[in-house]
């Protein structure tokens, strides 16, 4: 995108009123190394807006002089879709879609879907620190895009029109699931029927009885008021909602040596910040869901165990996506936790 449209963007934006809640965009000096990222999030709210609109924060002041970052949110510039595409045309130069957005580029990060891989979110970020977790961020690099940080917006649970006391319970119920072909198979795992539908349509879906349940994390559920309408919440904590902030290689690579160190150095910080507090809203929503007259069932270990035991079988129809050692490893992690 050119300077000429970047400012008709803006222009038009600040005209329909769409400025405050879909853009942070910083005055850039001359000289300066614009940086734009494009986000589907608002920039306000949502985790993913909120550490774009924090990392485009420290960017612009303790990089000032070398560069400037503005951030997009809303998909005014571009879905998730079509990100990747700008990315390598160089028309944004920083994207955070969702993990299952990029399966078209790389099946590897599908291990961040398999339902009740990790135990919790401490041990997600524990295997996203490791050296392999780290390694993942490589997994696109031979189509053009590299992997800079995995920003959280929490741990799924499940939810039901009926109590959820054992796997068993879940037989003949249909369950809104989350976009990808994992959640369609990890309900045919426990006899329950997948379906995929928009975010918005949920809580009437599931008012009507269309759906039986669904998953989604403390925020989506308390955010959409779901828990009025389901008999009970499981705390299942079996996978993580997250984006994944990318660029270009080619991008990345011609970036001076002090800029991207200094730039990675904040992202870092921002991602480890970030992420803490998408932890604690969750647990916050958690809290008000119970307030709000919802119930939570918290499982005992071994109840937690028989949710794995019967979700198994999922992650063996996709181990030749994700391999086997990165199962294997995660396991490991999981004792820790």
């Amino acid at each position: 995108m050119g300077e000429l449209m970047r400012r008709v963007i803006l222009s038009l934006a600040t005209c329909v009123g769409l400025l405050p809640a879909g853009m942070a965009v910083a005055e850039c000096d001359s000289g300066e190394m614009v940086i734009r990222m494009s986000t589907v999030t608002n920039y306000d709210r949502h985790p993913t807006g909120l550490a774009a609109t924090e990392l485009a924060k420290r960017v612009n002041t303790e990089m000032n002089g070398l560069a400037c970052m503005e951030v997009y949110g809303n998909s005014i510039l571009y879905t998730d879709d079509k990100v990747i595409e700008a990315l390598l045309k160089g028309d944004i130069q920083l994207a955070a879609p969702s993990l299952g957005k990029v399966e078209e580029y790389t099946k590897l990060l599908r291990v961040f879907s398999l339902p009740f891989l990790f135990k919790n979110v401490e041990a997600v970020d524990e295997f996203q620190d490791s050296l392999t977790g780290g390694l993942m961020k490589f997994s696109m690099i031979g189509k053009g895009v590299r992997g800079l940080a995995f920003w959280h917006v929490g741990m799924t649970q499940m939810s039901a029109s009926v109590p959820l006391d054992s796997p068993l319970d879940a037989l003949g119920l249909s369950f809104r699931v989350l976009g990808s072909e994992i959640g369609l198979e990890q309900m045919k795992a426990v006899g329950a029927a997948g379906k995929q539908m928009p975010f918005s349509e949920v809580f009437a879906a599931l008012e009507s009885g269309e759906i039986d349940g669904q998953e989604d994390t403390w925020s989506n559920i308390y955010g959409k008021r779901f828990h009025r309408v389901q008999d009970s919440i499981i705390e299942t904590n079996h996978s993580i909602v997250d984006n994944f902030v990318i660029t270009s290689v080619e991008w990345f690579d011609s970036l001076p040596g002090n800029i991207k160190t200094q730039f990675l150095t904040i992202l870092r910080e921002v991602t480890e910040e970030r992420n803490k507090a998408a932890f604690d809203v969750n647990q916050e929503a958690r809290q008000l869901i119970l307030d709000d007259g919802g119930r939570v069932r918290k499982l005992t270990p071994e109840e937690r165990q028989e949710w794995v035991d019967a979700f198994r079988p999922v992650w063996e129809k996709f181990e030749d996506d994700v391999h086997p050692f990165l199962i294997e490893h995660i396991q490991e992690v999981n004792t820790r936790h």
